[in-house]
């Protein structure tokens, strides 16, 4: 992270903010331009290409911009691109961008920031996930510094929804290239509607209202961003009215605080699926246990314990209306069936399976109990599964290194709702979003990627979820549900991907 970790390192807004327990109303003088909002996890790097990190998005979207945009229904809509066109064989896509962009240096945004952020980057070796998404770009041409043309060595039928989902937010070249990546993480600036004043690892993050902003401005002056990662801490932090907005909190603290005068708490179905991500080796390297462990979880009584019946349970990895959504399969809760598969494999109740599993306690509601509670419906089957608590961070680390436990509870982002980048990107062994390396599963996704014609890589993503299932390679949960409480005056956009924009916020 270099300098900006360092407290005060972007000027003196320090001392406007104290840290949010000892949080004043004098300090806090509410002048309704400001807003508070407390959030359970920092951003990985300021760097926006550098993690996909589903959480960081609503804060990355604060600072930065991308090319296409969501609304809140999610569809694809423009943002620094005005027109795009995917060619019939999805190998070239092309588009104009908007001339009225400048950063918060003042420089003015071109087709040529647009190349460095989606290809110059990649092929100069920086360490960024945008790389395995924009790797098939051959040639990357800007007739015009309003123009451009992408290649690829593929059809590549989801760039489009790539140009607004996760790492896709355009940089400055000029300035990345006078400073380093080392200079910019010490000062990031963007061209969204909000500039970082202060920053604090773990912590704080303090932003202003860019006032050049080429888009609408936002109501408020500031904002302020509290890093609490234990929701219990974050519900104390909303009660007491330190902080305006929290999120992710347990279901029960939504109702409990929603009754308080003054507070209102939201249940939001979203675009995320909450499943268990597994390894084909270890204890799971076979195929009777991976099932039996699938069979064996009662997603309904899951719901109804921690979601209050709000979230969805899913037999695919893919949330209701998405286009990948099976809506005619079920896979059958069946504890007496997973008794029976572990029998084949010599496993049972006096002499049981043993595996580890990995969850995180406070990513996203009620996650810590879901994993204990999911531990106890194996227990009763044959499955001894040691329970272990992992950091988000630390998540990606061990993902990366292939060294998560056989299973892991997780939710999986996909804003687009293309089951490429549900089933694709969970499946796929060749990029690191997947902990499943199978080659008898991963051959199907990899080959699914090439395919140009819409209709036909649908279907097929559509069979590949089902077989994916019935063989133990994926066990979907639940679609995710966010949680929020806030002041009652305080109004924002509830979007179907779990963005919070405070650039859509107002006091009333």
């Amino acid at each position: 992270m270099g300098g900006i970790s360092r407290r005060g390192m972007l000027g003196g807004a320090a001392a406007i903010v104290a840290p949010w327990p000892g949080l004043t109303s004098a300090v806090r003088a509410d002048t309704r331009d400001s807003v508070t909002i407390g959030w359970p996890s920092d951003v990985p790097s300021w760097d926006p290409n550098e993690r996909f990190t589903p959480d960081a998005q609503s804060l990355f979207k604060m600072v930065y911009d991308q090319p296409l945009d969501q609304d809140a229904q999610l569809k694809l809509v423009p943002k620094l691109i005005t027109k795009w066109e995917l060619a019939a064989d999805g190998r070239t896509l092309s588009g104009e961008m908007r001339d009225d962009v400048t950063f918060h240096d003042g420089s003015k945004m071109t087709s040529a920031d647009l190349k460095w952020t989606f290809f110059d980057r990649i092929k100069a070796g920086h360490k960024v996930d945008t790389a395995n998404v924009w790797k098939r770009v051959t040639t990357f041409d800007t007739p015009t510094p309003a123009s451009f043309v992408m290649h690829f060595d593929s059809p590549f039928a989801t760039s489009p929804n790539w140009l607004g989902f996760l790492g896709s937010y355009v940089v400055p070249k000029d300035y990345m290239e006078k400073v380093g990546v080392d200079g910019f993480l010490a000062k990031p600036i963007g061209s969204g509607p909000f500039k970082i004043v202060d920053y604090q690892l773990n912590t704080r993050v303090v932003l202003e209202r860019n006032e050049a902003y080429w888009g609408p401005k936002p109501r408020l002056r500031r904002v302020v961003i509290e890093i609490i990662k234990d929701p219990s801490a974050r519900v104390a932090a909303i009660q007491s009215g330190a902080v305006d907005l929290v999120v992710n909190v347990p279901v029960r603290e939504v109702t409990r605080l929603g009754a308080i005068p003054g507070l209102t708490g939201q249940l939001t179905p979203i675009t995320r699926v909450i499943l268990l991500q597994c390894r084909n080796d270890l204890g799971f390297a076979d195929e009777n246990v991976r099932l039996a462990a699938s069979h064996a979880i009662d997603k309904v009584a899951l719901s109804k314990a921690f979601y209050a019946g709000a979230a969805v349970p899913l037999s695919v990895p893919a949330t209701p209306g998405s286009p990948g959504f099976v809506a005619d399969y079920t896979f059958a809760y069946d504890p007496e069936l997973s008794k029976q598969l572990l029998a084949k494999s010599g496993f049972s109740l006096d002499k049981p399976a043993k595996l580890k599993m990995a969850t995180f306690n406070g990513q996203f509601p009620s996650d810590y109990d879901i994993a204990r509670a999911i531990v106890q419906m194996w227990k009763k089957v044959g499955i001894d599964a040691e329970l272990e608590v992992v950091e988000y961070a630390k998540y990606f680390e061990l993902n990366r290194g292939a060294k998560l436990p056989e299973v892991t509870l997780y939710t999986f982002d996909n804003a687009t709702g293309d089951p490429e980048i549900y089933s694709g990107y969970l499946l796929n062994p060749k990029l690191p979003f997947s902990a499943w390396k199978g080659m008898d599963i991963g051959q199907k996704v990899i080959d699914l990627f090439t395919v140009a014609d819409n209709a036909k890589r649908i279907a097929g993503y559509r069979d590949l979820a089902k077989e994916a299932v019935e063989t133990g390679a994926s066990i979907p949960l639940l679609q995710s549900v966010q949680t929020s409480v806030r002041k009652k005056d305080l109004s924002y956009t509830a979007f179907g991907n779990g963005w919070v924009l405070p650039q859509d916020m107002e006091w009333s």
